[in-house]
Protein backbone atom coordinates (compact mmCIF):
# COMPACT_ATOMS: atom_id res chain seq x y z
CA UNK A 1 0.00 0.00 0.00
CA UNK A 2 1.34 3.26 -1.28
CA UNK A 3 2.64 5.60 1.44
CA UNK A 4 0.55 8.83 3.28
CA UNK A 5 3.10 11.18 1.94
CA UNK A 6 2.72 10.17 -1.64
CA UNK A 7 -0.58 10.05 -1.78
CA UNK A 8 -0.49 13.53 -0.72
CA UNK A 9 2.32 14.53 -3.00
CA UNK A 10 0.11 13.34 -5.89
CA UNK A 11 -3.15 15.43 -4.58
CA UNK A 12 -1.05 18.25 -4.26
CA UNK A 13 0.37 17.79 -8.23
CA UNK A 14 -3.65 17.18 -9.36
CA UNK A 15 -4.69 20.21 -7.46
CA UNK A 16 -1.99 22.25 -8.81
CA UNK A 17 -2.72 21.12 -12.48
CA UNK A 18 -6.51 21.35 -12.02
CA UNK A 19 -5.36 25.69 -10.85
CA UNK A 20 -3.36 26.00 -13.55
CA UNK A 21 -6.00 25.10 -16.23
CA UNK A 22 -8.52 26.98 -14.96
CA UNK A 23 -6.58 29.97 -14.78
CA UNK A 24 -5.58 29.06 -18.23
CA UNK A 25 -8.99 28.90 -19.90
CA UNK A 26 -10.09 32.17 -17.73
CA UNK A 27 -7.13 34.00 -19.62
CA UNK A 28 -8.15 32.93 -23.00
CA UNK A 29 -12.02 33.82 -22.20
CA UNK A 30 -10.34 37.05 -21.39
CA UNK A 31 -7.81 37.30 -24.13
CA UNK A 32 -10.67 36.57 -26.65
CA UNK A 33 -13.33 39.17 -25.19
CA UNK A 34 -10.60 42.25 -24.92
CA UNK A 35 -9.79 40.93 -29.06
CA UNK A 36 -13.88 41.18 -29.52
CA UNK A 37 -14.09 44.60 -27.96
CA UNK A 38 -11.11 46.12 -29.62
CA UNK A 39 -12.44 44.57 -32.66
CA UNK A 40 -15.60 46.69 -32.06
CA UNK A 41 -14.29 49.53 -31.26
CA UNK A 42 -11.93 49.70 -34.44
CA UNK A 43 -12.81 52.32 -36.71
CA UNK A 44 -14.25 51.19 -40.31
CA UNK A 45 -11.97 52.13 -42.82
CA UNK A 46 -13.47 55.03 -44.65
CA UNK A 47 -14.23 55.52 -48.23
CA UNK A 48 -11.42 57.16 -50.24
CA UNK A 49 -13.09 60.35 -52.10
CA UNK A 50 -11.82 60.66 -55.81
CA UNK A 51 -13.81 62.18 -59.15
CA UNK A 52 -14.58 60.32 -61.88
CA UNK A 53 -15.62 60.49 -65.87
CA UNK A 54 -17.87 58.70 -68.35
CA UNK A 55 -16.02 56.46 -70.79
CA UNK A 56 -17.25 58.24 -73.71
CA UNK A 57 -18.23 57.14 -77.79
CA UNK A 58 -17.57 60.31 -79.24
CA UNK A 59 -16.06 61.78 -82.65
CA UNK A 60 -12.15 62.27 -81.99
CA UNK A 61 -10.51 64.95 -84.45
CA UNK A 62 -6.76 63.91 -85.18
CA UNK A 63 -4.63 66.89 -85.24
CA UNK A 64 -0.48 67.11 -86.34
CA UNK A 65 1.40 70.08 -84.24
CA UNK A 66 4.22 71.46 -85.16
CA UNK A 67 6.11 75.00 -84.98
CA UNK A 68 6.16 77.53 -87.64
CA UNK A 69 6.14 81.55 -88.32
CA UNK A 70 3.79 83.81 -89.69
CA UNK A 71 4.31 86.14 -92.48
CA UNK A 72 2.87 88.53 -94.76
CA UNK A 73 1.04 87.01 -97.64
CA UNK A 74 2.70 89.34 -99.92
CA UNK A 75 5.86 91.60 -98.87
CA UNK A 76 6.95 94.30 -100.90
CA UNK A 77 10.58 96.60 -100.76
CA UNK A 78 9.12 99.92 -102.24
CA UNK A 79 11.73 100.95 -104.28
CA UNK A 80 12.35 104.73 -106.13
CA UNK A 81 12.27 103.79 -109.55
CA UNK A 82 13.73 107.00 -110.72
CA UNK A 83 16.87 109.64 -109.19
CA UNK A 84 15.56 112.39 -107.34
CA UNK A 85 15.92 114.20 -103.78
CA UNK A 86 12.51 113.40 -101.50
CA UNK A 87 10.43 116.26 -100.82
CA UNK A 88 7.49 114.41 -98.99
CA UNK A 89 6.72 111.37 -97.17
CA UNK A 90 3.51 110.91 -97.22
CA UNK A 91 2.97 108.19 -94.67
CA UNK A 92 2.96 107.26 -90.88
CA UNK A 93 5.44 104.70 -89.84
CA UNK A 94 2.90 101.36 -89.38
CA UNK A 95 0.35 102.34 -90.82
CA UNK A 96 -2.11 100.53 -93.28
CA UNK A 97 -2.37 101.88 -96.41
CA UNK A 98 -4.67 101.16 -99.58
CA UNK A 99 -3.43 100.35 -102.81
CA UNK A 100 -2.37 103.30 -104.98
CA UNK A 101 -2.02 105.84 -101.48
CA UNK A 102 0.50 107.89 -101.73
CA UNK A 103 3.69 107.30 -99.88
CA UNK A 104 6.36 109.21 -101.29
CA UNK A 105 7.02 112.64 -103.42
CA UNK A 106 9.82 112.86 -105.44
CA UNK A 107 11.19 116.34 -106.92
CA UNK A 108 9.05 116.26 -110.08
CA UNK A 109 10.48 119.31 -111.74
CA UNK A 110 13.47 117.32 -114.39
CA UNK A 111 10.85 114.95 -115.25
CA UNK A 112 7.95 117.57 -116.23
CA UNK A 113 10.73 119.83 -117.90
CA UNK A 114 11.80 116.71 -120.02
CA UNK A 115 7.86 116.14 -120.60
CA UNK A 116 7.11 119.32 -121.84
CA UNK A 117 10.18 119.24 -123.98
CA UNK A 118 9.12 116.15 -125.87
CA UNK A 119 5.47 117.54 -125.94
CA UNK A 120 7.33 120.58 -127.46
CA UNK A 121 9.26 118.10 -130.32
CA UNK A 122 5.99 116.18 -131.08
CA UNK A 123 4.35 119.73 -132.26
CA UNK A 124 7.47 121.18 -134.43
CA UNK A 125 7.45 117.63 -136.41
CA UNK A 126 3.81 117.77 -136.52
CA UNK A 127 3.79 121.28 -138.58
CA UNK A 128 7.07 119.52 -140.81
CA UNK A 129 4.82 117.06 -141.21
CA UNK A 130 1.53 119.17 -142.16
CA UNK A 131 3.89 121.11 -144.64
CA UNK A 132 5.11 117.98 -146.30
CA UNK A 133 2.38 117.00 -147.29
CA UNK A 134 0.95 120.34 -148.58
CA UNK A 135 4.07 119.88 -150.78
CA UNK A 136 3.22 116.23 -151.97
CA UNK A 137 -0.50 117.51 -152.57
CA UNK A 138 0.88 120.33 -155.39
CA UNK A 139 3.39 117.96 -156.36
CA UNK A 140 0.62 114.99 -156.86
CA UNK A 141 -1.83 118.28 -158.74
CA UNK A 142 1.08 118.97 -161.09
CA UNK A 143 1.03 115.76 -162.71
CA UNK A 144 3.00 115.53 -165.58
CA UNK A 145 4.74 118.81 -164.74
CA UNK A 146 6.45 117.07 -161.95
CA UNK A 147 9.00 114.72 -162.51
CA UNK A 148 7.89 111.08 -160.79
CA UNK A 149 11.46 111.58 -158.71
CA UNK A 150 10.46 114.86 -157.14
CA UNK A 151 6.95 113.17 -155.95
CA UNK A 152 8.72 109.86 -154.56
CA UNK A 153 11.04 111.82 -152.67
CA UNK A 154 7.96 114.50 -151.55
CA UNK A 155 6.23 110.83 -150.45
CA UNK A 156 9.00 109.79 -148.64
CA UNK A 157 9.53 113.03 -146.67
CA UNK A 158 6.25 112.79 -145.61
CA UNK A 159 6.69 109.18 -144.42
CA UNK A 160 9.78 110.00 -142.14
CA UNK A 161 8.22 112.86 -140.86
CA UNK A 162 4.81 110.57 -139.50
CA UNK A 163 7.61 108.56 -138.20
CA UNK A 164 9.34 111.74 -136.55
CA UNK A 165 5.61 111.97 -134.66
CA UNK A 166 5.48 108.36 -134.37
CA UNK A 167 8.81 108.43 -131.73
CA UNK A 168 7.39 111.89 -130.40
CA UNK A 169 4.77 110.30 -128.66
CA UNK A 170 7.02 107.39 -127.27
CA UNK A 171 8.88 110.06 -125.89
CA UNK A 172 6.00 111.78 -124.38
CA UNK A 173 5.18 108.61 -122.89
CA UNK A 174 8.55 107.79 -121.21
CA UNK A 175 8.66 111.45 -120.08
CA UNK A 176 4.90 111.11 -118.68
CA UNK A 177 6.05 107.38 -117.03
CA UNK A 178 9.05 109.24 -115.06
CA UNK A 179 7.01 111.77 -114.10
CA UNK A 180 4.48 109.21 -112.51
CA UNK A 181 7.65 107.42 -111.14
CA UNK A 182 8.30 110.66 -109.33
CA UNK A 183 4.96 109.76 -106.94
CA UNK A 184 6.08 106.45 -105.60
CA UNK A 185 2.37 104.61 -104.67
CA UNK A 186 2.11 101.51 -102.89
CA UNK A 187 1.68 98.67 -104.84
CA UNK A 188 -0.37 96.40 -102.28
CA UNK A 189 -2.31 97.55 -99.51
CA UNK A 190 -1.02 96.48 -95.94
CA UNK A 191 1.23 97.60 -93.37
CA UNK A 192 3.94 99.83 -93.59
CA UNK A 193 6.78 99.50 -91.34
CA UNK A 194 9.83 101.49 -90.32
CA UNK A 195 11.27 103.96 -93.08
CA UNK A 196 14.77 103.79 -94.14
CA UNK A 197 14.57 107.41 -95.61
CA UNK A 198 13.57 110.66 -94.88
CA UNK A 199 12.84 114.15 -96.45
CA UNK A 200 15.40 115.71 -98.55
CA UNK A 201 17.57 112.69 -99.17
CA UNK A 202 18.69 111.66 -102.50
CA UNK A 203 17.11 107.92 -104.08
CA UNK A 204 17.86 106.49 -107.12
CA UNK A 205 16.59 104.17 -109.11
CA UNK A 206 20.18 101.70 -108.20
CA UNK A 207 20.06 102.01 -104.73
CA UNK A 208 19.17 98.55 -103.42
CA UNK A 209 18.10 99.61 -100.02
CA UNK A 210 14.37 100.42 -100.14
CA UNK A 211 12.42 103.32 -98.66
CA UNK A 212 9.84 101.30 -96.20
CA UNK A 213 8.41 97.73 -96.74
CA UNK A 214 4.73 96.82 -97.24
CA UNK A 215 3.58 93.51 -95.57
CA UNK A 216 -0.07 92.41 -96.55
CA UNK A 217 -1.52 90.86 -93.30
CA UNK A 218 -5.63 90.60 -94.68
CA UNK A 219 -5.08 87.26 -95.47
CA UNK A 220 -1.58 86.49 -93.79
CA UNK A 221 0.12 82.87 -94.17
CA UNK A 222 1.70 80.58 -91.54
CA UNK A 223 4.90 78.37 -93.31
CA UNK A 224 5.47 75.36 -90.68
CA UNK A 225 6.92 71.65 -90.67
CA UNK A 226 5.73 68.26 -90.55
CA UNK A 227 7.92 65.17 -90.19
CA UNK A 228 7.86 63.82 -93.81
CA UNK A 229 6.21 60.05 -92.23
CA UNK A 230 3.16 62.42 -91.93
CA UNK A 231 3.24 63.43 -95.41
CA UNK A 232 0.40 61.19 -96.60
CA UNK A 233 -2.11 61.95 -94.15
CA UNK A 234 -1.50 65.31 -94.88
CA UNK A 235 -1.85 64.62 -98.85
CA UNK A 236 -5.01 62.68 -98.25
CA UNK A 237 -6.42 65.63 -96.25
CA UNK A 238 -5.54 67.93 -98.62
CA UNK A 239 -6.93 66.41 -101.45
CA UNK A 240 -10.10 65.76 -99.71
CA UNK A 241 -10.46 69.75 -99.26
CA UNK A 242 -8.94 72.53 -97.63
CA UNK A 243 -7.79 70.85 -93.63
CA UNK A 244 -8.80 73.15 -90.85
CA UNK A 245 -5.12 74.94 -89.34
CA UNK A 246 -5.35 76.46 -85.98
CA UNK A 247 -2.43 79.21 -84.92
CA UNK A 248 -1.81 78.97 -81.13
CA UNK A 249 0.76 81.07 -78.89
CA UNK A 250 3.86 78.93 -79.01
CA UNK A 251 2.76 77.73 -75.11
CA UNK A 252 -0.33 75.98 -77.06
CA UNK A 253 -2.67 77.31 -74.47
CA UNK A 254 -4.57 79.97 -76.29
CA UNK A 255 -6.28 80.20 -80.01
CA UNK A 256 -5.17 82.67 -82.05
CA UNK A 257 -6.60 82.02 -85.06
CA UNK A 258 -8.41 79.67 -87.50
CA UNK A 259 -7.63 79.00 -91.17
CA UNK A 260 -7.29 76.46 -94.12
CA UNK A 261 -3.68 74.53 -95.26
CA UNK A 262 -3.24 76.04 -98.57
CA UNK A 263 0.10 73.97 -100.23
CA UNK A 264 2.57 71.72 -99.65
CA UNK A 265 5.89 72.40 -100.48
CA UNK A 266 7.04 70.58 -103.60
CA UNK A 267 10.28 69.12 -101.72
CA UNK A 268 11.65 67.64 -98.41
CA UNK A 269 14.23 68.94 -96.74
CA UNK A 270 16.81 65.94 -96.90
CA UNK A 271 18.85 67.94 -93.92
CA UNK A 272 16.01 67.56 -91.43
CA UNK A 273 13.48 65.27 -93.12
CA UNK A 274 10.87 67.70 -92.81
CA UNK A 275 8.48 68.78 -95.16
CA UNK A 276 7.35 72.95 -95.14
CA UNK A 277 3.44 73.62 -95.19
CA UNK A 278 1.75 76.72 -95.89
CA UNK A 279 -1.46 77.77 -94.40
CA UNK A 280 -3.74 80.68 -95.13
CA UNK A 281 -5.91 83.04 -92.28
CA UNK A 282 -8.11 85.72 -92.84
CA UNK A 283 -6.63 87.17 -89.79
CA UNK A 284 -9.32 90.34 -89.36
CA UNK A 285 -8.76 90.84 -85.90
CA UNK A 286 -5.26 91.04 -86.63
CA UNK A 287 -4.50 88.65 -84.10
CA UNK A 288 -1.18 86.83 -86.60
CA UNK A 289 1.72 89.47 -86.86
CA UNK A 290 4.60 89.12 -89.73
CA UNK A 291 7.50 87.46 -87.85
CA UNK A 292 5.57 85.91 -85.20
CA UNK A 293 6.38 82.43 -83.80
CA UNK A 294 3.10 79.89 -83.17
CA UNK A 295 2.44 76.28 -82.45
CA UNK A 296 0.30 74.76 -84.73
CA UNK A 297 -2.79 72.26 -85.32
CA UNK A 298 -3.43 70.19 -88.60
CA UNK A 299 -6.99 68.91 -88.78
CA UNK A 300 -5.73 65.27 -90.98
CA UNK A 301 -8.65 63.24 -89.89
CA UNK A 302 -11.27 62.71 -87.59
CA UNK A 303 -12.22 59.03 -85.68
CA UNK A 304 -15.42 57.72 -85.49
CA UNK A 305 -17.17 56.69 -82.25
CA UNK A 306 -13.56 56.30 -80.83
CA UNK A 307 -13.70 55.18 -77.20
CA UNK A 308 -12.63 59.09 -74.76
CA UNK A 309 -11.56 59.17 -71.78
CA UNK A 310 -9.66 62.64 -69.90
CA UNK A 311 -5.96 62.98 -69.95
CA UNK A 312 -5.93 62.78 -66.30
CA UNK A 313 -7.90 59.07 -66.02
CA UNK A 314 -4.48 58.01 -67.86
CA UNK A 315 -1.72 56.39 -65.32
CA UNK A 316 1.67 55.55 -66.10
CA UNK A 317 3.24 52.52 -64.58
CA UNK A 318 5.67 50.10 -64.54
CA UNK A 319 4.23 47.88 -66.67
CA UNK A 320 2.38 50.46 -69.16
CA UNK A 321 -0.11 52.66 -68.96
CA UNK A 322 -3.79 51.35 -67.02
CA UNK A 323 -6.25 53.43 -65.19
CA UNK A 324 -8.82 52.76 -62.28
CA UNK A 325 -12.67 52.09 -63.11
CA UNK A 326 -15.30 52.29 -60.20
CA UNK A 327 -17.52 48.83 -60.25
CA UNK A 328 -20.83 48.87 -59.06
CA UNK A 329 -19.97 48.12 -55.34
CA UNK A 330 -18.04 51.62 -55.50
CA UNK A 331 -14.63 49.66 -55.48
CA UNK A 332 -11.56 50.38 -57.63
CA UNK A 333 -10.71 48.09 -60.14
CA UNK A 334 -7.27 48.40 -62.36
CA UNK A 335 -7.29 48.29 -66.01
CA UNK A 336 -4.71 47.92 -68.49
CA UNK A 337 -5.32 50.29 -71.69
CA UNK A 338 -4.06 51.29 -74.74
CA UNK A 339 -3.96 54.90 -75.70
CA UNK A 340 -3.46 55.80 -79.63
CA UNK A 341 -4.14 59.77 -79.51
CA UNK A 342 -4.23 62.49 -77.16
CA UNK A 343 -5.10 66.68 -77.42
CA UNK A 344 -6.95 69.23 -75.94
CA UNK A 345 -7.08 67.25 -72.38
CA UNK A 346 -9.23 63.98 -74.28
CA UNK A 347 -7.04 60.59 -74.95
CA UNK A 348 -8.72 57.78 -77.39
CA UNK A 349 -8.49 54.67 -75.77
CA UNK A 350 -8.17 51.44 -78.30
CA UNK A 351 -8.28 48.19 -75.36
CA UNK A 352 -9.17 48.20 -71.87
CA UNK A 353 -12.15 50.13 -71.41
CA UNK A 354 -15.54 50.15 -72.81
CA UNK A 355 -18.25 53.20 -73.24
CA UNK A 356 -20.61 53.45 -69.80
CA UNK A 357 -18.16 52.50 -67.82
CA UNK A 358 -16.61 54.80 -65.12
CA UNK A 359 -12.86 56.19 -64.70
CA UNK A 360 -11.06 57.46 -61.80
CA UNK A 361 -10.01 61.17 -63.00
CA UNK A 362 -8.97 62.70 -59.42
CA UNK A 363 -7.53 61.05 -56.81
CA UNK A 364 -5.56 57.92 -57.72
CA UNK A 365 -2.85 58.76 -55.32
CA UNK A 366 -5.09 57.07 -52.58
CA UNK A 367 -6.17 54.45 -54.62
CA UNK A 368 -5.03 50.62 -54.79
CA UNK A 369 -7.35 47.87 -56.12
CA UNK A 370 -10.26 47.09 -54.65
CA UNK A 371 -10.39 50.41 -52.47
CA UNK A 372 -14.00 51.53 -51.50
CA UNK A 373 -14.37 54.98 -52.91
CA UNK A 374 -17.00 58.05 -53.11
CA UNK A 375 -17.40 59.67 -56.01
CA UNK A 376 -17.92 62.62 -57.50
CA UNK A 377 -18.71 63.53 -61.67
CA UNK A 378 -16.26 65.53 -62.91
CA UNK A 379 -18.82 67.99 -65.18
CA UNK A 380 -17.47 68.07 -69.26
CA UNK A 381 -17.49 71.95 -68.53
CA UNK A 382 -14.70 71.73 -65.80
CA UNK A 383 -12.85 68.92 -68.47
CA UNK A 384 -13.20 72.30 -71.17
CA UNK A 385 -11.81 74.33 -68.99
CA UNK A 386 -9.06 72.36 -68.03
CA UNK A 387 -7.98 72.01 -71.15
CA UNK A 388 -8.22 75.05 -72.41
CA UNK A 389 -6.04 76.39 -69.83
Amino acid sequence: MPRPRTILWALLIVAIAALGYLSWQRFRSEDHQAQTETQKRAPVRAAVPVRIAPVEKADFPVYLTGLGTVQGFNTVVVRSRVDGQINRIAFQEGQVVKEGDTLVEIDPRPFQAALDQAKAKKAQDQANLANANLDLQRSTRLGEFATRQQTDTQRALVAQLAAQVAGDDAAIANAQTQLDYATIKAPISGVVGIRQVDVGNIVNAATQTGIVTIAQIEPIAVIFTAPEDQLPEIKAALAAGSPKTIALSTDGKRVLSTGTLSLINNQVDTSSGTVRLKAVFDNKDRALWPGQSVSTRLLVATLKDATVIPDDAVQHGPNGLYAYTVNKENKAELRKIKVTRSIDGRSVVDEGLAPGEQVISAGQYKVQPGTLVTTAVASSDQAQAKASE
